[in-house]
């Protein structure tokens, strides 16, 4: 598998990065370099090596503290919710970078 600029510039837009299109073909190489060190170490052979991280695994403790209350009530802060969630505005901005990503499309 590798990367390629069609797949960096991608990523950029998804990320709203701004991407100057100079800088597209090092990082190519480098995101094709860190896949390549990755393959590398796929192919190394573990199946002898003892599974030691459990038994040096630093003991978890319980989440049995309680909750910090809150300073104000959470509808003053969010006033709308669904689901669990925080119901907050869209950005203005994101509509227009929707638009020019469609646009580059």
């Amino acid at each position: 598998m590798s990367v390629t600029p069609d797949d960096v510039r991608h990523v950029a837009r998804l990320s709203r990065l701004g991407l100057e299109e100079d800088r597209v073909p090092s990082l190519v190489a480098e995101l094709n370099g860190i896949l390549g060190h990755m393959d590398v170490l796929q192919q190394v052979d573990i199946s002898a090596v003892p599974l030691t991280a459990p038994y040096h695994a630093a003991p978890l403790r319980d989440d049995a503290l309680p909750a910090d209350p809150l300073l104000r009530t959470r509808e003053t802060f969010a006033p709308a919710a669904r689901d669990g969630f925080f119901l907050v505005p869209r950005l203005t901005t994101h509509g227009a970078l929707e638009a020019k990503v469609a646009e580059d499309a």
